[in-house]
């Protein structure tokens, strides 16, 4: 990872952070697959709940003192309605879940490692906890977007590498605001589980 240092911390710990985590998410998000129109005081008030969240996780990457990347988790059952639904309607306990929120980290720093460490961190504290299951979900686009980039590699092989699988039954929709577009509109979106039993 070189230079770069990774730190967790929990809850109201994260709150220093909170608007470099912001302006991070917004930057990172802006790229394929999600091309999220970021609003910095929507992000606050989304990350705002992971720091009331006791049991939440944050694992962040600085280059000195610049945060460059962050992973965040938190368990499902203190999550919103959106993500605990599919779950319960397939006939998992949300409180056996910990559910990852995001994974962001600036292309000049992908490739050296971080990524994995993200994954390692927050398993290693879902375990801790006593969870059954982690995930995550991910937005799906067709692979005809005009907005895809020719060089475009998504993530799949990272997260089957790491014992993560593509569970289409459990499924929501999220909404944003897509650059270019006039307003929000629903997103598709897939959870991917891993069990750590």
């Amino acid at each position: 990872m070189g230079d770069t240092r990774l730190t967790t911390c929990q809850g109201q710990a994260i709150a220093p952070h909170l608007a470099a985590l912001a302006r991070l998410r917004i930057r990172v998000f802006r790229d394929f697959p999600y091309l999220y129109d970021g609003d910095f005081d929507y992000e606050a008030d989304y990350l705002r709940r992971y720091a009331e969240c006791a049991d939440s996780l944050f694992v962040l990457a600085f280059d000195g003192d610049a945060l460059v990347g962050a992973a965040t988790g938190m368990p499902l059952a203190a999550d919103v309605e959106a993500f605990r639904a599919p779950f319960e309607r397939a006939g998992i306990e949300p409180a056996t879940v910990f559910y990852y929120g995001e994974s962001v980290l600036l292309p000049e720093y992908r490739g050296r490692g971080i990524g994995k460490a993200f994954m390692t961190e927050r398993e290693r504290h879902a375990a801790s906890q006593g969870f059954a299951t982690v995930a995550f979900c991910a937005v799906e686009r067709p692979d005809d977007h005009p907005r895809k980039p020719q060089d475009y590699v998504p993530l799949h092989g990272f997260w089957h590498s790491r014992g993560y699988e593509r569970h289409p039954e459990l499924a929501t929709t999220f909404r944003w605001k897509d650059i270019g577009e006039p307003a929000e509109t629903d997103k598709p979106m897939v959870f991917w589980l891993k069990s750590l039993a």
